[in-house]
């Protein structure tokens, strides 16, 4: 497995990268990517099993990674994980806020503890991360840049409420942390997917998982985004080329985030890609319906809707996202 990443090689070479979720997900293919472009890249999260799989998958590859197990929702762990990093790696250059969760359901039917579980790990668990980093932070060390994932939360998100809060107080904090602190060469800025496919969509019900996959062939981009796509922008956001970049949210959503209602019944459908998704790892380009796992696919997928080029991928996330 090799991670083909669009941006120079060296681009991060002698930085120290924090990612927060880095066990899976989009997470997962940050820190593969940041490690191919020479980051030594340190993962942040709850699980050391998931950390030690991801981290021997890059020193495999010949990148550089470490791991700190801790959860985000615990402030005190946050801290004495943070400053372990610091104190055995170095100062950071960048943090990449993945660690986040929800789970679909009307608002009414949310129950206090379902509510504050999410706020917790979505906002108050990036807000721990993002104040435990700063306070290791000296300007002298050069520029910090601070990139959390987000939702396309801007118009609401049906049956999430709870995420859809703590996703739009996150992307608020965001810009006033980017105005609070510009002054010590920190940027703040927040990458906001659209459904991606992914080890999120892949734990829902599969009423909602088939009404997800078909309402995004109405989006201008006909299909669901990839995890190296949101990568791409993360890692834009870190580099020297989004210097004057601050204070802001990238929705990567496929044009999702564009629909107006009554107006989407009228938006062209698209019967294939005219812009072909970009998978990252090697290993998935190109993967048709015959290979290893296919099977798995449920039949709304294997139903002719789906743009070419995404059958292969769809049969690793029903394997679990191992890609």
């Amino acid at each position: 497995m090799h991670y083909e990443s669009v941006f120079r090689a060296s681009t991060f070479a002698g930085k120290r990268i924090l990612i927060t979720g880095g066990g899976s997900g989009i997470g997962r293919c940050t820190a593969h990517e940041l490690a191919t472009l020479g980051a030594h890249v340190i993962l942040l999260a709850r699980s050391a099993d998931a950390l030690a799989r991801v981290q021997r998958e890059i020193v495999q590859c010949g990148g550089r990674c470490d791991c700190v197990v801790a959860d985000v929702r615990n402030p005190e762990a946050v801290r004495a994980a943070v400053a372990s990093a610091v104190a055995s790696f170095g100062f950071l250059s960048g943090l990449v806020n993945c660690a986040g969760g929800q789970f679909p359901s009307p608002a009414e039917a949310i129950s206090d503890k379902g509510w504050r579980a999410v706020v917790d790990l979505n906002l108050n668990g990036t807000w721990n991360v993002i104040k435990a980093v700063q306070s290791h932070h000296q300007p002298s060390n050069g520029p910090l840049s601070i990139v959390s994932v987000t939702a396309d939360v801007r118009n609401g998100k049906l049956f999430m409420a709870h995420t859809a809060a703590a996703r739009a107080g996150v992307e608020n904090l965001t810009m006033t942390l980017a105005q609070e602190w510009g002054s010590q060469g920190i940027r703040v800025n927040c990458v906001a997917p659209g459904t991606i496919l992914g080890n999120g969509i892949s734990s829902y019900a599969d009423q909602v998982k088939q009404q997800t996959v078909e309402t995004h062939f109405m989006t201008p981009a006909g299909r669901l985004g990839t995890e190296a796509e949101i990568s791409s922008a993360i890692v834009f956001l870190l580099s020297p080329g989004a210097s004057f970049v601050t204070g802001h949210t990238i929705q990567v959503t496929g044009g999702a985030h564009l629909r107006k209602g009554f107006e989407d019944a009228f938006m062209p459908y698209v019967s294939e890609n005219t812009v072909p998704p970009y998978f990252g790892f090697t290993s998935i380009a190109g993967k048709a319906d015959t290979d290893p796992g296919a099977e798995q696919i449920p039949a709304y997928f294997a139903s002719g809707k789906i743009p070419a080029g995404f059958e292969g991928l769809v049969a690793e996330y029903m394997k679990g996202s191992k890609l």
